[in-house]
């Protein structure tokens, strides 16, 4: 009997399979639209926001539950280092080619770490193959 139910839901299966019956998901908030193929309705709304509060404020950068997002000030109210932040930086291999003597002491300072994460790296892979 158990056999013949799995030949059943067996050939039901297929037979919806070749039918081309497909299932919506349904979500926990509520049911699936019909007919919904992802078009104009689902895209994201335009913003509300106009030109000059977008480009005077940092809009979503307020993270408590009262006060205003903030302002955007002149570049002169910042501290020099922010500038400087997403510039690149010497890899590893290209501090090793330069004389150690004559690098600069950020660029020494960078090596030094570079250095000893790679020697790390290097005995743990040994230990690990032991």
């Amino acid at each position: 009997m158990a056999m013949n139910h799995v030949r059943l839901v067996s050939r039901n299966l297929i037979t919806k399979e070749a039918i081309g019956v497909s299932f919506q998901r349904t979500f926990a908030t509520g049911k699936a639209k019909k007919g919904s193929k992802g078009g104009a309705a689902d895209a994201p709304k335009a913003s509300s926001l106009s030109k000059e509060v977008k480009a005077s404020t940092v809009v979503g950068a307020n993270i408590l539950k009262e006060g205003a997002d903030p302002k955007i000030q002149p570049d002169s109210e910042y501290p020099d280092w922010l500038w400087h932040l997403l510039d690149k930086r010497p890899a590893l291999s290209e501090l090793r080619r330069k004389d150690i003597n004559k690098l600069p002491y950020e660029d020494l300072k960078r090596f030094v770490k570079l250095d000893n994460r790679a020697r790390i790296k290097e005995n743990n892979s040994l230990k690990s193959k032991n």
